[in-house]
C-alpha cells in the first residue's frame, strides 16, 4: 500500500510540472506570434507599423526575456533542477522589477505621442488605462509569487497567470486579431486561463483558490478599465501622468 502511494504522488506532481511547462510554452507562443511582424521579424513586413526608438526597442528585449525565462524556469523545475530554478529567480525578481518600470514608460511615452499606441484605434490617454492597470497587476502577482516562493502550489499559478495577464497587447498584434477592439484583446487573454481552470479541477477536484482570485481581479479590472477609462476622472489623471513621460 505505502509503495503505491508513494509511486501515484510523484506521478501527478510529474504530470502537473509538465502541464504548466506546456502552458509557459503556450504564453511564450502567443507573444512571439504577436510581436513577429512589428519587432522580432520587422525586417521582414517593412510595412507593419511598429513603434520605434531606444526605450521601445528595450522594453521588447526586456519583456521577451522575461517570457523566455518562464518558459526555461519551468523545464528546470520539470527536469528536477529545483537550485538551479531558485538561482534564476533572483535574475527574474530583478528582471520583473524592470519590466514594470520600462512597462510604465513605454506606455507614458506612446500615451504622450500625437499618434498615440500603435495600431490602437482609441484615444492615447484613454487607452493608458489597459496598461497601466496592467504593470499595476503584474506588479502586485510578482510580489505574491515571490512571497510565497516556498508555497509551490501558490508559487506556479500567480507567476503563470501574472504573465498570462500581459498578452492582451501580444494578442491585439494577431493576425487576424488586430483591430478587432479591446473587448477581443481582453477576450482571448481570459481564454488562456480556461486550461489552468480545468488542470485545477483535474488535478484537485476544486478550483485552486488562487486561480480563483487572480484571475476574478484580473477580470474585475478590465471591467473597471472600460468603465472609466473615457471619464474625466481618468483622462486628467492619464493627462497628468504623462507631464512626466521620459523623451521619446
Amino acid at each position: 500500500m505505502h509503495a503505491a502511494v508513494g509511486s501515484v504522488v510523484p506521478a501527478r506532481l510529474s504530470v502537473e510540472r509538465k502541464f504548466f511547462l506546456a502552458m509557459s510554452t503556450l504564453v511564450l507562443f502567443v507573444v512571439l506570434v504577436g510581436f513577429s511582424r512589428g519587432f522580432y521579424l520587422k525586417s521582414l513586413f517593412p510595412d507593419w507599423e511598429a513603434a520605434r526608438g531606444t526605450l521601445f526597442y528595450v522594453h521588447g528585449a526586456i519583456f521577451t526575456a522575461w517570457f523566455v525565462l518562464l518558459v526555461v524556469q519551468a523545464a528546470l523545475i520539470t527536469s528536477g533542477r529545483v537550485r538551479l530554478h531558485m538561482r534564476l529567480g533572483i535574475f527574474g525578481a530583478a528582471l520583473a522589477a524592470g519590466m514594470v518600470v520600462v512597462g510604465t514608460a513605454a506606455a507614458l511615452v506612446a500615451a504622450n505621442r500625437p499618434s498615440g499606441f500603435v495600431g490602437v484605434p482609441v484615444p492615447p490617454l484613454q487607452f493608458l488605462a489597459v496598461p497601466l492597470f496592467d504593470m499595476a497587476l503584474f506588479a502586485v502577482f510578482i510580489a505574491i509569487a515571490i512571497a510565497y516562493r516556498r508555497t509551490p502550489a501558490t508559487h506556479k499559478r500567480m507567476m503563470l497567470i501574472a504573465s498570462v495577464s500581459l498578452l492582451t497587447a501580444a494578442f491585439a498584434r494577431w493576425p487576424g486579431v488586430h483591430g478587432s477592439g479591446v473587448l477581443v484583446y481582453f477576450g482571448l487573454t481570459d481564454l488562456c486561463f480556461l486550461p489552468i481552470f480545468l488542470w485545477d479541477r483535474a488535478s484537485l477536484g476544486r478550483f485552486h483558490p488562487v486561480t480563483v482570485r487572480a484571475t476574478a481581479t484580473i477580470v474585475a479590472s478590465q471591467i473597471l478599465r472600460l468603465a472609466i477609462s473615457g471619464t474625466p476622472f481618468w483622462l486628467g489623471f492619464a493627462k497628468w501622468a504623462t507631464s512626466f513621460a521620459p523623451p521619446p
